[in-house]
């Protein structure tokens, strides 16, 4: 396969500013994609086919809608592996000199650098590299065949038919629990732009990404996914927060020790950890002992004063943060959800489209109390919502306690930085272009003192 640029797994991590690209695909605008299993009769062997504009008929700097649609058949092939083989486009996309992806499902986000258009580069050489790349990766895709769609219309005829699909998916995948099976499922497809990160995939947690549910990854298994494997449950260490020993051993041996102890359902302690993929951060406000979600369609800022994009870049590396994890939305669906720290009962604030979306899920008398960006854009708004509600705030003895960080704070001006303190000992601080000098810092473990 001859291309104007290379194509190889050193250029994954390569990032592309909105300054050094061409356009931008999805985005701002419409970004789906979307891979389905059908018959070998329905497929144009190695076909790109392109609706709309290519880079040729594109305005240098502008935003387009992207749809992006991969059809595969094989004698071994069966649907549930949909999931899996379309969360690896991300990465084989990746893989092209001069072209970044973003994120899955309805959230795309391509960029392609000014240099790889000079060069040549068009969507049909990215159509050619992603079957090239799927084929060799995958032997039981036996023949397969992209469209790709730029024009806003077709784009958002692909955006219902794909939303339905992955209804559909999550769907199937809601009806097994944690207690239904014996084993779950690890992926480490992120760990190129998160070292130590690894999902656990349980049937009451779909993976960050929000890509592949349990069923998904039994599936590909089966088809020999090497970055997916199993995770033999093992003894149950905390049922409702959901620790298991078979989970935190698979944790430690593919974090390479960077994380020895995991929980499925809490956000303290010892939550999952996220790389920058999560479609979802549900995040601890110590001030009302509550949670904020946030989900990476809304734009705006949360009460802290932070954007998603903003959040993710902090806590989105692999590590452990307690108070903070990324989410794929289908767990917001989860009878487990949260369900070691009180779940539903403890959320006060998400986007307004959000939480409409999830009207159905939330109980209606904490439905009416939950705060959005239209009645709280900042924290002391949040605070006065929940107070009008009857919700029960802390105490302001009971934030200090929580808060020993709170003289950092004073320091520095509020819009500079976020300081979180988290209750059960454990205090995450996250500084953003901020400025600090000290005479003096000395610093304990809790071994020695009890942060």
């Amino acid at each position: 396969m001859e291309l104007p640029v290379d194509v190889g797994v050193i250029y994954e991590g390569e990032r592309i500013s909105r300054e050094d690209a061409f356009v931008e695909l999805g985005g701002s605008e419409t970004g789906v994609e979307l891979l389905r299993v059908v018959s070998s009769e329905e497929i144009e062997d190695g076909a790109v086919k392109i609706t709309g504009e290519d880079f040729s008929g594109m305005e240098e700097g502008k935003a387009y809608p992207f749809g992006l649609l991969v059809r595969i058949a094989g004698e071994k092939l069966e649907e549930d592996v949909e999931g899996v083989l379309e969360r690896r486009i991300h990465e084989f996309v990746n893989y092209i000199q001069g072209v970044m992806h973003q994120n899955s499902r309805d959230r795309v986000l391509v960029r392609v650098r000014k240099d790889a258009v000079a060069k040549g580069l068009t969507l049909t050489d990215i159509g050619r590299a992603l079957i090239q790349l799927l084929k060799k990766e995958y032997r039981a895709i036996e023949r397969a065949e992209v469209q790709i769609f730029t024009r806003k219309e077709e784009v958002e005829s692909l955006l219902t038919e794909a939303r339905e699909v992955y209804r559909r998916r999550d769907e199937k995948a809601a009806k097994l629990r944690d207690e239904d099976v014996d084993v779950f499922y690890g992926c480490t497809m992120c760990q190129n732009h998160a070292a130590n990160h690894a999902c656990i995939i349980a049937p009451s947690r779909v993976s960050g990404c929000g890509v592949i549910s349990w069923l998904e990854a039994r599936a590909a298994v089966k088809i020999g996914e090497g970055a997916i494997f199993e995770v033999p449950k093992g003894k149950v260490i905390d049922e409702s927060k959901g620790e298991f020993e078979g989970v935190n051993k698979a944790i430690a041996d593919k974090s390479r020790g960077a994380t020895t102890r995991l929980y499925l359902h809490s956000l303290f302690d010892y939550p999952h950890t996220q790389c920058s993929c999560a479609q979802a951060m549900v995040f601890y406000i110590p001030e009302v002992d509550g949670f904020g979600i946030v989900d990476s369609n809304f734009k705006g800022k949360t009460p802290f004063g932070m954007n998603f994009s903003t959040l993710i870049k902090q806590v989105g590396n692999g590590s452990q943060h307690p108070g903070f994890i990324g989410i794929g939305l289908a767990y917001l669906r989860s009878p487990k959800f949260l369900q070691g720290d009180g779940g539903w009962s403890r959320v006060v604030w998400m986007p307004s489209h959000l939480k409409e979306s999830l009207r159905e899920v939330i109980p209606p008398e904490i439905y009416e109390r939950i705060a959005t960006e239209k009645k709280a854009e900042d924290l002391e708004a949040l605070v006065k919502f929940l107070e009008e509600k009857g919700y029960k705030l802390p105490s302001k003895e009971e934030v200090a306690e929580e808060a020993p960080a709170q003289e950092a704070e004073e320091a520095q001006p509020a819009a500079a930085q976020v300081v979180h303190a988290l209750p059960r000992r454990r205090v995450t601080v996250a500084f953003i272009n901020s400025t600090f000098h000290f005479k003096k810092l000395i610093i304990t473990t809790e071994k020695e003192k009890n942060i």
